[in-house]
């Protein structure tokens, strides 16, 4: 099968850094579904992937959202048939989505939603766990608390795990949203998509967060920068809140600001569950499904900003260097043909 793969780990502007590739058909094991993929979309996890790990022998294979046609299954899979309309982020330990054929646990696959097209649907998957896991696994922001009402802050709320984020938190919580975007076109966006206030992350969060008339921020979604915002948030942030971080800050951040306050600290990430083949790894197949669902009724939409035509070792570069500038409004994504 074809598919794009790096030999070495390379900056994106080298004409190596992501190479067209022909490899061997995969096989699924007992547990997997066997997918024709279709879309490919791609996060930030792709290009640090691509940066940081290079491959002990041959071609690594990076991406971790698709949407595909499952074309056949191991014995222990139960749920699925060939033919089904399938969408995942995959895991971490395994290659990934960037190739015409891929081999995925059922445990971490949902049906993809009917009304949405492969890019749209394939923009979804990564984020939408991530999201999801942040607001209910680790703020726990729909359970009761002793803050008679709840108010998150969403830093990056502009991005792909911000744009599900906030339209997950309008839908299904009744705390207050606000959210951080700095550009007109980026306000706009993340305004359409449910937040009750807007402020720059470039200005004083706290003078801004009180101009709103806000009750004091509860939960923070840090999901970019956050050796930038950590001291800020400690400051403002209303005793016994939740601060929940998604990225890897670049400098260490000083945990003893959230003694006094008692705030807890949470770190999320997605691929713990199939990195660790936890009890629960079918959590992540329920909450896509309940994703497909809200996508289906018109709940939620597509966090899709823009496509870049279909997927080869050129166009992929392109998309792995849009994310890299750290401007895309949404999500990059890419067809990919048989």
């Amino acid at each position: 099968m074809r598919a794009v793969g790096y030999k070495k780990s390379l900056p994106v502007e080298d004409s190596n850094s992501l190479l067209d590739i022909t490899v061997d058909d995969p096989k699924p094991e007992e547990n997997d579904l066997l997918v024709k993929v279709k879309a490919i979309a791609v996060n930030p996890v792709d290009t640090k992937i691509r940066m940081r790990m290079a491959p002990e022998s041959g071609h690594k294979i990076i991406g971790w959202d698709a949407v595909g046609e499952v074309i056949s299954m191991g014995n222990k899979v139960t749920g699925f048939e060939p033919g089904d309309r399938v969408w995942y982020a995959g895991d971490l330990t395994r290659p990934g989505c960037n190739a015409q054929m891929q081999v995925v646990d059922h445990r971490i696959v949902g049906k993809a939603p009917e009304n949405l097209d492969d890019c749209q649907a394939a923009a979804l998957p990564l984020t939408s766990i991530t999201a999801w896991e942040v607001l209910f696994d680790r703020l726990q922001i729909d359970k009761p608390s002793t803050h008679a009402k709840r108010t998150l802050l969403v830093i990056g709320g502009a991005g792909g795990v911000g744009s599900i984020l906030i339209q997950l938190a309008a839908q299904l919580t009744d705390a207050t949203i606000i959210a951080t975007a700095s550009r007109a076109e980026s306000q706009q966006w993340v305004k359409a998509l449910g937040a009750d206030h807007v402020i720059n992350h470039y200005d004083d969060l706290a003078e801004q967060i009180e101009s709103t008339g806000s009750d004091p921020v509860t939960d923070v979604a840090c999901l970019t920068h956050s050796e930038q915002y950590f001291t800020q948030c400690m400051k403002f942030m209303a005793p016994q809140g939740r601060f929940c971080l998604i990225d890897d800050p670049a400098e260490n951040i000083d945990i003893t600001l959230m003694k006094q306050k008692s705030i807890s600290l949470h770190w999320e990430f997605m691929f713990t569950r199939s990195m660790f083949n936890t009890d629960d790894m079918i959590k992540q197949q329920e909450l896509l499904n309940r994703i497909s669902e809200m996508v289906e009724k018109g709940q939620i939409r597509s966090t899709l900003g823009k496509t870049f035509g279909e997927m080869n070792a050129e166009n992929l570069r392109k998309a792995h260097e849009a994310v890299e500038s750290q401007k895309t409004i949404g999500k990059i994504a890419l067809t990919v043909a048989e």
